[in-house]
């Protein structure tokens, strides 16, 4: 008996079912700039640059870990697709850039049309939600490499900022203060640390007062987008640092916009540390060091100003709804 693409654990049956699923979630994300559909080879994106006198194009690619593991083990597929849109907006938006379209790369063992195009409906929600259009992706069936049908994303965003209007830390000084800008749980880094300390002791579906749900449920919400908050600051504020707190935690992440010859006085006591953070923590017997080295601890979104204009962020971001917290200066 001959073989075929399909004995050899591709469908491409399954593959052109899963194109048609997910077409009307892309469009969904289409605007007047998207000249192309899905299913060409490229996807094509006309500028409008009016406005714009010297237009830089920012781009920035990610995953979203071993979160993933999270959504496998409870079956959940809706929501990491946001999480990753999300969380490229977020590295965009902190150099003082606005997302205009968003791509994705998705690679299983085994092709799943449904699980698929729930994980593509994601990206197409949280797209919408920024304001971005899904233009383009990629879908693999990589048998014997991905383990049934789990599966591996990642997502590339691109956005635009006026070259005058970037946000690098250039202006920061001695002095200026450290807005921290609540998170809503891990978001998509220190899984792995997560992961091994607590699944060892506790099940997925293990309901915490603490929390308010299950361990799952906490441990798959969704990553927080910032933009419309920065936005609204940048048009207020004289911003003079913004920091995504991913992987390396608040001082990882912020010490890349300071410049040369300062540092940051971060006060920890100034917030309490969320529920699952003291869960984490207890449960694994990690040190404070090490949280602080991996987790952001409950600060999403760092903020830096002048001390004259703290007051302005402070009411701004109460008035869009955001936890604002004073966290610290630079020294």
């Amino acid at each position: 008996m001959s073989e075929t693409y399909k004995s050899a654990g591709v469908d491409i049956l399954a593959g052109d079912k899963t194109i048609e699923k997910i077409k009307g979630f892309a469009k969904s994300t289409f605007n007047k700039n998207v000249l192309s559909d899905i299913g060409l080879f490229g996807g094509f994106y006309e500028l409008d640059l009016t406005g714009y006198n010297n237009p830089v194009l920012v781009s920035s690619v990610d995953g979203v870990g071993t979160k993933l593991k999270i959504a496998f083990e409870m079956d959940k597929h809706d929501t990491i697709g946001q999480d990753l849109v999300n969380h490229c907006v977020n590295d965009i938006a902190v150099c003082g850039a606005e997302p205009l379209f968003f791509l994705d790369y998705y690679a299983t063992g085994k092709l799943n049309p449904e699980k698929a195009a729930k994980v593509i409906e994601g990206f197409s929600i949280a797209c919408r939600e920024n304001g971005c259009a899904l233009i383009g992706g990629e879908t693999a069936e990589m048998p014997g490499f991905y383990q049934g049908e789990e599966y591996d994303v990642s997502g590339t965003i691109v956005g635009i900022v006026e070259k005058e209007k970037i946000i690098n830390g250039s202006k920061i000084q001695k002095g200026d203060v450290l807005i921290g800008i609540t998170s809503n749980g891990l978001h998509t880094n220190g899984y792995s640390l997560a992961r091994k300390v607590l699944l060892e002791k506790f099940k997925l579906d293990q309901y915490f007062d603490e929390l308010g749900h299950t361990l799952g449920e906490e441990l798959l919400r969704v990553h927080k987008s910032y933009l419309k908050l920065i936005k609204e600051l940048k048009s207020k504020v004289e911003v003079k640092g913004l920091s995504h707190i991913t992987g390396g935690g608040i001082i990882g992440n912020t010490k890349r916009i300071i410049p040369e010859g300062l540092s940051l006085n971060v006060h920890w006591g100034n917030w309490e540390m969320p529920a699952i953070f003291k869960l984490i923590m207890n449960a694994g017997i990690v040190s404070v060091e090490e949280m602080r080295n991996v987790f952001n601890l409950g600060i999403g979104l760092v903020v830096i100003v002048s001390p004259k204009q703290e007051r302005l962020a402070f009411e701004i971001a109460h008035e869009m709804k955001e936890h604002a917290l004073h966290i610290g200066e630079v020294v």
